[in-house]
């Protein structure tokens, strides 16, 4: 493949097949247990299958189609036991590969993007490529003056095949529940719908880049490597080398799983106050661990745009479902629209649905395991359970959304990494009205 695939059709049918082959899937399944198979072994067989499809698929398709896959990673922790191993490893997968366009297609996009001198500008190109993400791929190269950079090229037609992808996948939405267990995907899917058309022009990410670079310049916890130069479609930074996210989640010390886990945390609760802006595209290809101990981060082609700062009411709220102040949570969330005036919904089980949720807040440190989340994701997705009912009748306004999704998928990270951290005294310093 030299490009990504851009007739409509192609990607639509290609995507329609997903569920039609998941139909099929279950009736054999179901076949098997008719005629004495195991249920559980064929429920994995299926789950294991059915992964093994989708995320090929996704990758192939690249633009909406993978990117939706890679937002969805950061919920694999949430995913049972059992089903979690294929999962695991076409998420990891999919997080760092795709089919990399031709040579021919990335001198044609360099040509137009940076004019046809563009070889003068650097030193050394190398045409295969170091990385592949959703809209586009990273060349190795050196700079004129001898810095090593990241060249990231938009794949050709990305800008259509993305809006038709997302387009497609909000039609199969419910396809896609199981593999985020406790995760709205429908909203999730509208949510990238709206992201994504920003992050087709680099130079809109350059800019976030900068902002973010020049927020932490200095700074001895995280690393945002500076932008070089930036054109629509082709972005140049410098070049990082460090220890990805998603080899520590593989096989990191119990060590580097702890302060990867402080490191991500602290990044994402002091960016807003520091940056104005919330970094909206977690998952584990966008962070590294380098060798001097600091967190490198890439990737900002999604943001929150916060320029007061992380929203005082997250805050309070935490702090009221800490304190199990039930009446006073209620009242805040019927103020804040989180709960319509003519609802039903009672404080204490508001306090239920939300108490667990603050877990993490309740001692000086604590375990982000997969198991926690596990069980978080079964309690408001039972359907029989009156979290899930209170669930249902919590409203969350669409300014809070963005947010509520990045920290949704940050504490998915966490959980992957299986660490442990200080997460309340973090809180406590980033996030106003906590302690108010």
């Amino acid at each position: 493949m030299t490009d990504i695939p851009r007739r409509a059709a192609h990607r639509t049918a290609k995507l329609a097949s997903l569920p039609l082959s998941v139909a099929g899937r279950v009736a054999a399944g179901w076949g098997k247990r008719l005629t004495g198979g195991n249920a559980e072994e064929i429920s994995a067989e299926v789950s294991a299958k059915t992964a093994e499809q989708l995320f090929a698929v996704l990758g192939q398709l690249k633009g909406g189609a993978m990117k939706f896959g890679q937002a969805l990673s950061v919920f694999e922790a949430a995913v049972p036991d059992e089903m979690a191993g294929p999962y695991r490893e076409a998420l990891t997968k999919l997080q760092s590969a795709a089919p990399p366009m031709s040579g021919a297609s990335v001198r044609r996009v360099l040509d137009e993007q940076l004019g046809r001198a563009w070889r003068d500008r650097f030193a050394e190109f190398d045409e295969t490529p170091a990385a592949a993400a959703s809209i586009g791929q990273v060349h190795r190269a050196v700079w004129h003056d001898g810095r090593e950079v990241a060249v990231k090229v938009q794949y050709p037609g990305a800008d259509e095949a993305l809006r038709s992808d997302l387009r497609q996948l909000l039609r199969f939405s419910r396809l896609f529940q199981s593999l985020a267990p406790g995760a709205e995907v429908k909203p999730l899917l509208t949510e990238l719908q709206d992201r994504m058309v920003e992050e087709l022009d680099y130079r809109t990410e350059a800019d976030n880049q900068r902002t973010f670079a020049k927020a932490f310049d200095g700074d001895a916890d995280v690393l945002v490597p500076r932008v070089v130069a930036s054109a629509p479609k082709v972005m140049v930074t410098e070049w990082i080398t460090g220890t990805p996210f998603s080899s520590i989640i593989a096989s990191g010390s119990r060590e580097q799983r702890n302060e990867a886990g402080r490191l991500l945390s602290e990044f994402h609760y002091s960016s807003p106050a520091r940056a104005g802006l919330l970094h909206a595209d977690p998952h584990p290809g966008n962070f590294m661990l380098l060798d001097d101990g600091r967190l490198a981060v890439i990737d900002f082609g999604a943001v929150a745009r916060l320029p007061e700062g992380p929203p005082t009411t997250m805050g309070r709220m935490l702090r009221l479902a800490l304190d199990d102040r039930s009446d006073e949570l209620l009242e805040l969330l019927r103020a804040d629209r989180f709960v319509h005036t003519d609802s039903k919904l009672r404080a204490d089980d508001v306090l239920a649905y939300l108490g667990p949720f603050v877990d993490p807040l309740r001692g000086e440190t604590f375990h982000f395991t997969r198991r926690w989340l596990q069980r978080q994701a079964e309690r408001v997705g039972d359907l029989r359970s009156p979290d899930f009912r209170t669930g249902r009748s919590l409203n969350l306004p669409p300014d809070y959304l963005l947010i509520h999704r990045v920290t949704l998928g940050a504490t998915g990270i966490l959980c992957q990494l299986d660490s442990e951290i200080a997460a309340r005294e973090i809180i406590s310093r980033w996030q106003p009205g906590f302690d108010d």
